[in-house]
């Protein structure tokens, strides 16, 4: 916790120095409890944020609860996913659709298309290129993983409404900013976008 509580104070020094208008949120929010999730595997991660797609924070982790107890010690595995029928999936809550997505991400992973592996040492754009190759994952799940997943410091997610109401909420916007506006206004927070999205997104439970 010390390490990351330092690059949170240097981090909040840039962006205060470089954005006032980041500054009166910053002060606003308070400090900063960023700090990514490095329990179980990447595979596990990914499948988290398909199942909880369109979902409450509730119903979505108790149907990753059901689909973790279908495997041996509750962790899920490529192989025997893509070994595992449909009715099973259902059973524990999934759609159609999002067993779709799991076997796709299971058999490009099994492939090795999908370098599950090696993503801590890709570069973001590497690795969003890697995921959106995925069905059901996008360059906002690609986005949250590198943020809530890796703990990479520069990730400013455009596509994102949060981000977007933040924006308009702090600079007394009309309207909420087109993602090509979002990374015009957020390239001055580099190389510490992803504090700054954080701090955008705590804005908002005010």
């Amino acid at each position: 916790m010390p390490d990351i509580r330092k690059r949170h104070r240097v981090a909040i020094a840039h962006l205060r120095k470089v954005d006032p208008k980041l500054a009166v949120v910053i002060d606003r929010v308070g400090p900063c409890d960023y700090a990514p999730t490095r329990e179980g595997t990447h595979f596990e991660a990914i499948l988290r944020s398909i199942v909880s797609q369109q979902l409450s924070v509730k119903a979505a982790a108790t149907i990753n609860g059901r689909f973790r107890s279908l495997f041996a010690k509750d962790t899920p595995v490529p192989d025997l996913l893509l070994g595992m029928t449909d009715d099973a999936m259902r059973g524990a809550g999934l759609s159609r659709q999002k067993i779709g997505y799991m076997r796709d991400l299971a058999a490009r992973i099994v492939a090795g298309t999908v370098p599950i592996d090696a993503l801590d040492g890709l570069s973001d754009d590497s690795l969003i290129e890697a995921l959106v190759q995925v069905k059901g994952v996008g360059r906002w799940t690609a986005q949250m993983f590198l943020m809530f997943r890796l703990g990479r410091p520069d990730v400013l997610p455009d596509l994102d409404l949060g981000i977007q109401k933040g924006i308009m909420k702090a600079y007394r916007l009309r309207a909420m900013p087109k993602p090509a506006k979002v990374l015009q206004i957020g390239a001055k927070w580099a190389p510490y976008r992803t504090v700054a999205s954080w701090y955008l997104w705590r804005s908002l439970d005010q």
